[in-house]
C-alpha cells in the first residue's frame, strides 16, 4: 500500500486531507492534556497551601513514604516514556516489529509501576494510613498528619488511574499495530498516545520530589 492509498483509507470524510486531520488531532490533545493540567493544578495548589499550614507535620509525614519504590517507580516511568517515543520513532521508519517491542516493554513497564504503587499502598492500609476515618496511626508528630495521607493518596491515586488508562490505550496501539492499520505515512493515534504517557509522567516527576523529598 503506497502513501496515497494508506492517507485515503485514514482520511476522515470532513477533512480536506490527512495533514489538516493530523493537526486537528493534535490540537485536541493539546487541549485534554490542559485539562488534566488544570486537574492537576487544582491538586499542586491545595498541596501548597495545606503544606504551608502544616510545614512540621508534611515534613514528619513524607518520612512514611518509601524512597527507594518512589525512586524506582521514577525510573521505570522515565524509562517507558523512552521506550514509547522509540516506538513512534521505529513506526516513522515503518519499523513495525520494533515498534511492537517497544510498545510492549511500555506496557510492561506501566504494569510494574502500578505493582510497586499496589505494594506501597498495602502497608499503609496495614498501618492504618488510610486518611478519614481509617487513619488510626499514631508515629507521626504533628497536627492532623492524616491530611499529608490524604494528599498522597488523591494524588497518586489519580494519577494510577490515568497510568491504567494509559496502559489500555497502549494495549490498543499494540492491536492495531499487528493488523497493519499504521504506516510511516500514518501514526497519528500512535503519536497521540505517545503524547499522553508523557503527560503522565512529567505529573509524577513533580509528585515524587513534592511527596517524597520534603526533607
Amino acid at each position: 500500500m503506497n502513501q496515497l492509498d494508506t492517507d485515503h483509507t485514514n482520511l476522515a470524510h470532513h477533512f480536506s486531507d490527512i495533514e489538516q486531520q493530523h493537526d486537528a488531532a493534535k490540537f485536541g490533545m493539546w487541549i485534554f492534556i490542559l485539562s488534566e493540567l488544570l486537574l492537576f493544578g487544582g491538586l499542586f495548589v491545595a498541596y501548597t497551601v495545606f503544606r504551608v499550614l502544616n510545614p512540621e507535620m508534611f515534613y514528619n509525614a513524607h518520612k512514611a513514604l518509601n524512597i527507594t519504590l518512589g525512586t524506582v517507580n521514577t525510573v521505570i516511568l522515565i524509562t517507558s516514556s523512552l521506550t514509547i517515543a522509540l516506538a513512534i520513532h521505529f513506526m516513522q521508519l515503518g519499523q513495525k516489529s520494533k515498534t511492537l517491542i517497544l510498545l510492549y516493554c511500555t506496557l510492561v513497564l506501566a504494569a510494574a509501576f502500578l505493582v510497586i504503587k499496589f505494594f506501597e499502598y498495602s502497608h499503609k492500609f496495614e498501618l492504618g494510613q488510610l486518611p478519614g476515618k481509617f487513619y488510626t496511626y499514631t508515629g507521626i508528630q504533628g497536627n492532623n498528619p492524616h491530611i499529608f495521607f490524604s494528599i498522597y493518596f488523591v494524588m497518586t491515586g489519580l494519577h494510577a488511574l490515568h497510568i491504567i488508562g494509559g496502559m489500555i490505550v497502549i494495549s490498543l496501539m499494540i492491536y492495531k499495530t499487528s493488523k497493519n492499520l499504521f504506516s510511516s505515512a500514518y501514526y497519528t493515534p500512535l503519536e497521540l498516545t505517545g503524547l499522553y504517557w508523557h503527560l503522565v509522567d512529567i505529573i509524577w516527576i513533580f509528585l515524587f520530589p513534592l511527596l517524597y523529598l520534603i526533607g
